[in-house]
């Protein structure tokens, strides 16, 4: 109710996807949102590289900016067609997480003197498409696609770590934590039903992640 006792309009189809619409510009075009926690970098000092490390951390920190621009719309879109209320606020408040990632990654970025991808209003576009086709199909095959995402982030976050200049521990410390926080979430989506992914999806989504990570690192 508002404060004349009259019913608050119930939002229409136009009206989310509307609001969906919003969200995709904010996260592809503006500076991301303060995170709600503190960047683990930011315990650690910043260090002068050579210019070709300089240019190597920060295309590692782009391809998981993108990433993170293709959580945002993966999860949002899938909350987007959710069945069950209780999967679609699992979803949002995993996307909401993520958010502390992206701005994380956006922030070392900066520091780093480089930018995010060119291409994140594509990315976006394609991981919100694939997570609101997961979630047409149903509840439990759509948070298959978070398990299996997670696992693959995982992997490529560890396969990060071994490539950082032994010496940069702001940007060890960053992609640390987001490995552990992608487990808890690949975690939690597999103890809500989350399925196995028939082949050869999980296949097709590592030719996608290799795509991006390739285009990515250079622009």
């Amino acid at each position: 109710m508002n404060g004349n006792n009259r019913p608050l309009r119930q939002l229409s189809t136009l009206d989310r996807w509307l609001a969906e619409a919003d969200r995709a510009m904010r996260t592809v075009l503006a500076p991301a949102e303060a995170p709600d926690r503190a960047s683990p970098g930011d315990a650690h000092p910043r260090l002068d590289f050579s210019e070709q490390d300089r240019r190597h951390v920060a295309g590692l920190m782009r391809i998981n900016h993108a990433g993170e621009v293709c959580a945002q719309a993966l999860y949002y879109g899938q909350a987007a067609v959710a069945r069950d209320p209780e999967v679609a606020a699992h979803l949002t408040q995993a996307a909401r997480e993520e958010g502390d990632h992206l701005a994380w990654c956006e922030a070392r970025l900066h520091e780093l003197g480089s930018r995010p991808s060119v291409f994140n209003p594509f990315w976006y576009a394609g991981a919100f498409a694939i997570g609101a086709s997961a979630g047409l199909i149903g509840d439990r095959l759509s948070l298959g696609f978070v398990v299996e995402t997670e696992r693959q982030v995982e992997s490529h976050l560890g396969e990060h770590l071994t490539r950082l200049p032994p010496e940069d521990e702001r940007t060890r410390a960053v992609l640390e934590q987001m490995q552990a926080d992608e487990i808890e979430h690949g975690a939690s989506a597999r103890k809500r039903g989350g399925v196995d992914l028939p082949w050869p999806l999980p296949r097709l989504m590592q030719i996608a992640a290799d795509t991006l990570r390739a285009v990515a690192y250079r622009v």
